[in-house]
């Protein structure tokens, strides 16, 4: 009875179960940090072999399909050995480095050696983007198999697989296909001049509302000022410069024009390229009164037909973005001709047609109206200059021409 009552070796017995099972949750919580730095060097280097196999295919290089898998190898490659070069908490410098575990014994270096434990499966796919272009889409899986120290294995685990994926595209053509419709006021006021000097003239009539009963009649007088046409000219010519400069070739825009004054005049077609447009607002010519309407209705049927996107499909493939420029530099003789105006802007906008609006030296009727059929305050300027309206059409023709590059992890 004695024996049994005696407790002075339950300390030792109890430490002899429980001293496993101590040194097993220590091996745990050093593999689980081991394994976090390990996942997130992984990721960084899936990451980095992917977008550099993504940016290699659309280089001026132009590496085929092997050649970019095994640039992302490399890639992984040297980052595993920036990895295993990290020094970390535990770690000598000089010489080898060794993690002592806890239980006295030397542990691999804490940075893996991936080059003998990883696996990388890479599938790069190309598929046809627009006339003439690929889109490339870069897949890298990335595994390794993490040992786990001794203690660990005295759970009966001794290793784990880390698995990181990493996705990225490029494209060798990046231009959006587009289709641009200009409905431009020509009234009689737009011969009125502007406070810009017409330096290639010595003289010239220059009409204002105030001496406007005169025309055509009034004298010549110096200095000879731009008129509002002419300024209009100038900046139709710089926004379609915009989209020459994007599109050499004709491939991706179309662009079309139509003039108003108290009717709509006779509207051009769309066509591939500038020079359609261009030459039909060279032609304008400054007379009448103003109605907008029919105009922009014109317009919207014109970017809206189907015919539009089954031409871009043959030629490039993509769905056009649909863009009407409205511009006017006063306001409609008719009330109704607002309100005309103002339904064919909601259908437009509703239909996903993009709509820009420039008022140039316009009264507040006309700026309330073209400011409702912008699609967005971005999409309004307002234009007391002809330099100013210049710099509007420009920056039109610079966001319609934008290029949409495409690299994402």
């Amino acid at each position: 009875m004695t024996m049994l009552r005696d407790r002075g070796g339950n300390f030792g017995m109890m430490t002899a179960l429980v001293a496993p099972l101590l040194l097993a949750v220590g091996g745990v919580s050093v593999d689980v940090a081991n394994m976090l730095m390990t996942k997130s060097q992984l990721q960084d280097a899936t990451d980095a072999a992917a977008l550099a196999a993504a940016s290699a295919l659309v280089s001026d290089a132009k590496p085929d399909i092997e050649e970019a898998k095994a640039l992302a190898r490399k890639f992984l490659k040297s980052q595993a050995a920036t990895a295993s070069g990290t020094d970390l908490p535990g770690e000598e410098k000089g010489g080898t480095a060794t993690r002592r575990a806890p239980d006295g014994e030397a542990a691999a270096a804490a940075a893996p050696q991936w080059d003998d434990t990883n696996t990388t499966e890479i599938v790069i796919t190309e598929t046809p983007n627009g006339a003439k272009g690929k889109t490339f889409q870069v897949a890298v899986a990335n595994k390794h198999l993490l040992q786990f120290n001794a203690m660990t294995r005295l759970l009966g685990q001794d290793s784990i697989e880390l698995e990181t994926r990493s996705v990225a595209e490029s494209a060798t053509e990046s231009k959006n296909a587009l289709s641009m419709y200009l409905v431009l006021d020509r009234s009689g006021s737009m011969a009125w001049k502007t406070n810009t000097v017409n330096t290639a003239k010595a003289s010239c009539p220059n009409y204002t509302e105030a001496n406007w009963s005169k025309f055509p009649k009034l004298g010549a007088t110096s200095p000879c000022y731009v008129t509002k046409v002419d300024a209009l000219k100038a900046a139709v010519g710089d926004l379609l410069a915009q989209l020459v400069t994007a599109d050499p070739q004709a491939t991706y825009v179309r662009t079309g024009a139509v003039s108003y004054n108290s009717a709509q005049d006779a509207a051009s077609n769309l066509s591939w390229g500038t020079k359609g447009a261009a030459d039909y607002v060279d032609a304008l010519v400054a007379t009448g009164g103003t109605a907008s309407g029919g105009a922009f209705k014109t317009a919207y049927q014109k970017v809206i037909a189907g015919t539009e996107d089954s031409a871009h499909s043959a030629k490039n493939g993509q769905v056009p973005t649909k863009y009407i420029v409205f511009m006017t530099d006063g306001e409609n003789n008719y009330a109704n001709d607002d309100s005309v105006t103002k339904q064919w802007c909601d259908t437009a906008k509703a239909n996903k047609v993009q709509i820009y609006s420039v008022a140039f030296m316009a009264p507040d009727r006309g700026q309330k109206l073209l400011k409702y059929c912008a699609s967005s305050s971005s999409h309004y300027f307002e234009a007391d200059e002809a330099s100013d309206l210049v710099a509007a059409f420009k920056a039109i023709g610079e966001r319609a021409a934008a290029l949409a590059s495409r690299l994402t992890k």
